[in-house]
């Protein structure tokens, strides 16, 4: 029996979720957490084998709930479960050790069978997702990429981090609130990374950026 738990903000998308999965007699769904620090909470008091995650949920969202999650002793695997198919989305649940991502329009029978696979150690990925990675994988090779990833070398962490919201077009007031910074220390970070990649305004910084991957394209 594959013991799951469902992570959701939306009482009646769980209600949905947690009635599809007991329709499977494979599955027993064990727990249901609101948001990302109850799932992290109830993980850590009884076993479960996958957890089907929503990404964005308030207190502690997907995307650090699944890095948590992945941290535990025994730890379950975690499906991505979302709305959302943004690049970001995909790329930052994988990396938070993600083994699935999927859509909510995925049919049911689908994401069943997802659990399953998922619980016997392999992946599963939405077509759509699957198509972005390729995407993404081809651009990383050219010698543009390789190029423009060199120059970010140079960068600390946190000067990253600005870099990759600035090249989202966000202003330095809307970095600090979403880095909880303050604004003069955007104001410093931005300043530096202008030196420190050699170009002269922000929308130079956000073509490099763009060239490397840091941010995709818009679709």
């Amino acid at each position: 029996m594959i013991r799951t738990m469902v992570v959701d903000d939306d009482a009646l998308v769980r209600l949905g979720l947690v009635d599809l999965l007991s329709q499977d007699p494979a599955l027993t769904v064990v727990a249901e957490a609101a948001d990302g620090l109850q799932a992290v909470e109830l993980a850590r008091h009884r076993r479960i084998d996958v957890a089907l995650m929503d990404i964005r949920m308030p207190r502690l969202d997907g995307i650090a709930a699944t890095r948590r999650l992945r941290e535990l002793p025994d730890g379950p695997r975690v499906i991505a479960l979302t709305t959302f198919d943004l690049d970001e989305y995909v790329y930052q649940a994988l990396a938070a050790g993600a083994d699935g991502f999927l859509l909510k329009d995925t049919p049911p029978a689908d994401i069943a069978r997802a659990v399953h696979v998922v619980a016997a150690g392999q992946g599963m990925l939405h077509p759509a997702a699957a198509r972005r990675l390729i995407d993404r994988y081809h651009r990383a090779g050219t010698p543009r990429a390789v190029a423009a990833r060199g120059r970010l070398t140079g960068l600390t962490p946190r000067e990253t981090d600005v870099l990759r919201e600035l090249a989202l077009g966000l202003s330095n007031a809307e970095i600090a609130g979403v880095l909880g910074m303050r604004e003069s220390t955007v104001k410093a970070h931005v300043s530096r990374i202008l030196t420190a990649l050699g170009v002269g305004n922000r929308v130079q910084v956000a073509l490099l950026a763009r060239d490397a991957g840091v941010v995709d394209d818009p679709a």
